[in-house]
Formats: structure tokens, sequence, C-alpha cells
């Protein structure tokens, strides 16, 4: 596995494999890597001939009182998991490679951006598009791999990726879950044993709304109050929301007989997770 840390390294090395191998996929990551990563990159090299990771914890996408200067940094831990995975080349950059002084563009997805997290992490959608924006400028990718756990921000990169005319595809991997249920995080590590179990109630939760599902309730209404009921028996879980929306605009929707993204974000002690389901057109 090669491993670059400049713009100019990384467009350089990938015309190299792109003229002998073909295909590129990228998987953009903050590190601390875990399964639901190693899952994206096992897809590309599925799917592709060539596999390039990044690993940037992204300044611009925290807000001030959150926790960019305590996220977990494993970068040798990273590189070792990545070369076992048969990752070509590792795109590691400094801060200010990619976002050089007097640096002032951005880029916003208007409207989606300011739903679910955006509502209780202004700006952190801005902050995605921008530096998402930037690797695929870098890179040029084929495909790029993202997790269902990111949903709402799939959906604004997907709205990004559709109106700058990226000529991509991004592909999206199921969430990977530890066997009791939780969505792998890079930020389950800051959990203790008690907010551990705790956190097990975001996934009942939308496991009842799904089994009300099958039971045939259509309303959102009637299926966010099954969530709050399970949610209810955690009271140190703080909820964030639980929203019943449609999975391209995050706009909420009155049922879920033509699809819908079940979402749901929460305070575990001073950790906030995010969980969401997709629920099938009926």
């Amino acid at each position: 596995m090669q491993v670059v840390t400049t713009i100019a390294e990384t467009r350089a090395a990938l015309r190299e494999l792109r003229a002998r191998q073909g295909t590129v996929g990228l998987v953009p990551t903050m590190g601390a890597l875990h399964a639901g990563h190693i899952s994206l990159i096992r897809a590309s090299r599925a799917q592709c001939n060539v596999t390039v990771a990044s690993i940037f914890v992204n300044p611009t996408q925290f807000g001030p009182n959150e926790d960019f200067s305590k996220y977990p940094r494993t970068f040798d831990e990273d590189c070792r998991l990545l070369e076992q995975e048969g990752v070509d080349l590792l795109f590691a950059p400094a801060a200010v490679e990619m976002y050089p002084p007097g640096a002032s563009t951005i880029v916003e997805v208007e409207g989606i951006s300011d739903r679910l997290d955006g509502v209780s992490r202004p700006g952190h959608f801005r902050g995605v598009a921008t530096v998402v924006a930037k690797l695929f400028h870098i890179v040029g990718p084929d495909r790029a791999f993202f997790g269902q756990k990111d949903a709402a921000q799939v959906a604004v990169l997907r709205s990004m990726v559709r109106d700058l005319n990226f000529p991509l595809e991004i592909v999206v991997c199921p969430t990977v879950r530890e066997t009791d249920g939780l969505a792998l995080s890079s930020r389950n590590r800051y959990l203790s044993a008690e907010e551990r179990k705790r956190a097990l109630i975001l996934r009942r939760a939308l496991a009842e709304m799904e089994e009300s599902v099958k039971q045939g309730e259509i309303q959102s209404a009637s299926l966010i109050e099954s969530g709050l009921k399970i949610l209810a028996r955690e009271p140190e879980v703080r909820l964030d929301y639980l929203r019943i929306v449609d999975p391209d605009t995050l706009e909420d929707i009155g049922d879920i007989r033509n699809g819908a993204l079940v979402a749901i974000a929460a305070w575990v002690g001073s950790t906030r997770l995010i969980d969401n389901v997709l629920i099938k057109p009926q």
C-alpha cells in the first residue's frame, strides 16, 4: 500500500494506477477504523480495480463544542488494517493541505443540509460536502463507498453529486452491527460499559417500529409513538430526534407506503449516536 500526504502525490500515483488497472473506488474515512469501514473497503475491492482510502479528521464538519480534539486517532493501526485488506493507496493529508491559507470556497447543499443532523449540528453537512467534493476532485473515483448508518450524509452527497455533475456513482453499503445490534461507530469507544448497554435502546426502538410496519402500520405518527415508548425505558438516553423521512430529501412524510427512512439520534452520556433503517415501499 502506498501512503501519500499531498494532493500532487495522490494525483501522480493515481495517473499510474488508473493507466495500468482501470476503475477507481474511493472510501473516505476519518480513521479509527472498524468492521463497518472494512466492509466498504471490501465492497470497493469487489467492484473496482483500484481502491483508494482516505484518512482525514475534517475540522470543518465539527461544531465549536464538539469532539474534534478528542476524536479517536489510530493512524498506525488503521494503516495495518488497510494494508491487510489490500488497499492500493492511502491519502492522509494534513489540514493545511486540504484547507490552504486563504481558502474561502465552500460547498453547501441548501435545504437538505438543514434537516436531521443539520438541525442539531449547524454547518456539519456544509463541512462534509466541502471535504468530500475536494476528495472527489483530487481522486476522481468511478465509485465512492459510504455506509447506510450515515444515511443523512448519503442523501446530502447524492444531491451534491447530481447538482455538480460529478462523474461517479455513490455506493451505499449496509450498516454493520455488533452481535447485539449496536451499529458500529468510531465513537462507540467513548462509551462506558453501562452506557454501552443503554445505547442498545436505539436499535430496539427501530426494531419495534419495523415490527409495527410488518403488522400493517403505515402512519408515521403511530410508528414514531411506538418507538418513543421503547426509548422511554432508558430515561438517561437523551433523544435528539426520531423522524420518518423521505430517504432522498430528508423531509418528513406522513406515511411509509412509498418507502421511508426511519432515523434516530440520541445522546448516551456525552456521546451522540445515530442509527436508522430503510423501509421498502409497501
